[in-house]
């Protein structure tokens, strides 16, 4: 069963000491710290009175086998070796060579250490020593090393120092590899470039050679700077869109709304109206713009408007020559009432009619005075109308005073024609 046992022990340890990816088989240059017990009563290796302390270490390869390492130890004791001589701290420098049976590139490797040490255990007390020992060490992935060390340090001035037996768990960082730097390829020949119109595009990717272009373009000219190059664009020196070929967007009707915005765009029109012409609602050739009754039909002569059948006019103008006014003044005398009714009628019966109401007089007496009762007599004509329901909306009145006289102001026959009320009907 014991032998058993350790055969199982033996494997276990074989498999972990087995090389794994942990670098190279020589260790690179390393720095590190580590914690120490020190038992200066052991006159051979034994367990006694320890004092702790620390070191700071530097370890190297020197072969695949052979590490060497510097280290400073710094020891809190009160170890005094010579009578009357007092210490609280001790100050060591140490170098060692450490033999390893396994190259570095193993994850847990066992190593002997021999090297040389002094240390100062008191005034002016320098002693030398020899480390003897050995350890074990494990590798963290060829970032840096833990190792476990135990030395007995065998005096070499036994007056000033006792052997002493020496206990360190460290741990140093690599700062250098020996790895072998990867071997790299010859680079091939470069290649000559040239550029024969200089505009900074190889000939190699020059899609225009020989013509300096831009880089964007493949090195091809852009005159009109849209982003098409020159061979590409149907319209060289006139800023466009791909989508036409370089050109700009077209105007197939010429009325300076291209036609994406043009709602007609085989048809001449303005952009008001998105392109398309005026409308003309009625279709009576006149346009809505000019066209005073948009939605009836009539000739331009009329803006537009129907045609108002001549006996009306007649009617109205005949209605306007029989309305009587108190003499010098704007009172309408009872007499008149039938002309006003019969206009009344018209309007009535023709919703879409509106009556101008035009107020003269003779040049009798004072101008002013003169244009102040054509304007009261035309004014009365209108309220008349307004107080028998219609809309004040229709009417418009207007005095002219003495001005545009229909005849001679010298007789009295005259005189009495040009003192008159005139209404004209129109359906705008």
């Amino acid at each position: 069963m014991k032998q058993l046992k350790a055969t199982i022990i033996f494997v276990c340890l074989a498999h972990i000491g087995f090389a794994q990816n942990f670098g190279g088989p020589k260790k690179g240059s390393a720095v590190g710290f580590s914690a120490n017990l020190v038992d200066f009563s052991a006159s051979v290796p034994k367990v006694g009175k320890v004092d702790p302390g620390f070191s700071l270490m530097y370890w190297q390869g020197i072969t695949s086998h052979i590490d060497y390492s510097i280290r400073y130890n710094g020891l809190f004791t009160d170890y005094p070796k010579v009578a009357g001589v007092t210490n609280s701290y001790t100050n060591e420098f140490e170098g060692s060579f450490h033999a390893r049976l396994l190259e570095n590139n193993h994850l847990f490797i066992p190593f002997l250490t021999a090297g040389i040490g002094i240390g100062s255990y008191g005034k002016n007390t320098w002693a030398p020593y020899v480390p003897l020992g050995g350890g074990f060490q494990l590798n963290m992935f060829n970032e840096g090393y833990l190792f476990l060390q135990a030395n007995y340090r065998a005096t070499l001035a036994k007056e000033k120092l006792d052997n002493n037996m020496f206990y360190s768990l460290g741990f140093t960082q690599n700062i250098h590899s020996t790895e072998a730097a990867p071997k790299m390829a010859p680079l091939p020949p470069v290649p000559v470039v040239t550029d024969r119109d200089h505009d900074g595009v190889v000939d190699s990717l020059d899609a225009c050679p020989d013509v300096a272009g831009l880089v964007s373009l493949k090195g091809c000219p852009d005159t009109d700077g849209d982003g098409i190059a020159d061979a590409e664009d149907k319209c060289p020196t006139v800023k466009g869109l791909a989508k036409y070929q370089g050109c700009p967007i077209p105007d197939t009707d010429g009325d300076g709304v291209n036609d994406e915005e043009d709602k007609c765009p085989t048809v001449a029109g303005v952009a008001r109206y998105q392109g398309c012409p005026i409308p003309d609602t009625d279709g009576d050739g006149v346009n809505d713009e000019e066209d005073k009754c948009p939605k009836e039909a009539g000739p331009a002569s009329n803006f537009g408007c129907p045609v108002i059948d001549v006996l009306i006019i007649e009617k109205i103008k005949v209605s306007a020559k029989n309305l009587f006014f108190a003499t010098g003044s704007a009172k309408l005398l009872a007499k008149s009432s039938v002309s006003l009714n019969n206009v009344i009628t018209i309007l009535t019966e023709n919703p879409g009619f509106k009556v101008d109401i035009s107020g003269y007089t003779d040049n009798t007496g004072k101008a002013d005075k003169n244009q102040l009762l054509s304007e009261a007599r035309a004014n009365a004509v209108k309220t008349y109308f307004v107080t028998k329901g219609v809309d004040e909306s229709r009417l418009n009145a207007t005095g002219f005073g003495s001005d545009k006289p229909i005849a001679d102001n010298k007789t009295a026959k005259g005189r009495t024609q040009n003192r008159r009320v005139e209404m004209t009907v129109r359906n705008f």
